[in-house]
C-alpha cells in the first residue's frame, strides 16, 4: 500500500507522516519530493527535499522525470520522481508521501487503488493561523497566501479516501493508527 498525505500548509501533515515513520521504520519511507523553494530552519536537500533551481525542474518536467508535479505559486514548484517510488520498492518498504493537495489528488488518480489518499484537516482557519505564525520561519505576506490557499484545498478533502481531523496529537495519531491498520 501506498499512502498519500495532504493537507493545508501548517494542519500537521508532516507531523503524521513523522510519527508513522518513527512507530514503524521497517515498514515505511518518505517519498522525497522535489521542490524549487528555499530550505527553512533545519532542512537538508535529500531528507525534507530535493531542493533544485526552477531551471533544473523545467528541465525535468521536459524529460518525463516526474510522476506528478504542480506549481503551487509563480515559480514555486513540487514534485514526485518516478525514481523515488522505484527506489522505495527496491528497499521492500511501503512508500509515504507528504505532498500538496492537488499533487495528492493527481497521485491518487494516478496510483488507484495501490494507495490512500489521506487528508490532514486543521480545526479551524484560526487555529492554522496560529500555527504558521508559530512556525517564525514565514513572512506575514506568506501567511495570508497559505490561509487563503487552505480554504481553497479545504474544499478539496471530500476526494481523499480518509479525513484525519488533527485537533489534538493524540487523537489525530489515534485516528491514523486505525487508518493503517485497516488498510495495510
Amino acid at each position: 500500500m501506498i499512502y498519500i498525505f495532504c493537507a493545508p500548509s501548517g494542519s500537521g501533515k508532516s507531523t503524521m507522516v513523522n510519527h508513522l515513520l518513527a512507530m514503524h521504520p521497517e515498514l515505511f519511507e518518505l517519498s522525497v519530493s522535489c521542490t524549487t523553494r528555499e530550505p527553512r530552519g533545519n532542512e537538508i536537500h535529500g531528507r525534507e527535499y530535493y531542493f533544485i533551481s526552477v531551471d533544473e525542474f523545467r528541465r525535468r518536467i521536459r524529460n518525463n522525470d516526474f510522476v506528478e508535479y504542480e506549481q503551487v505559486y509563480e515559480g514555486l514548484y513540487y514534485g514526485t520522481l518516478h525514481e523515488e517510488i522505484e527506489r522505495i520498492e527496491r528497499a521492500g518498504k511501503q512508500v509515504l508521501f507528504d505532498v500538496d493537495v492537488k499533487g495528492g489528488i493527481h497521485l491518487k488518480n494516478i496510483l488507484g487503488e495501490k494507495a490512500t489518499s489521506i487528508f490532514i484537516c486543521p480545526p479551524s482557519i484560526e487555529e492554522l493561523r496560529r500555527r504558521l505564525e508559530g512556525r517564525g520561519d514565514t513572512s506575514p505576506e506568506m501567511i495570508e497566501k497559505r490561509l487563503a490557499k487552505a480554504e481553497e484545498e479545504m474544499s478539496y478533502k471530500q476526494q481523499f479516501d480518509r479525513v484525519v481531523m488533527n485537533d489534538t496529537l493524540a487523537h489525530a495519531f489515534k485516528q491514523l493508527d486505525a487508518i493503517i491498520e485497516e488498510t495495510k
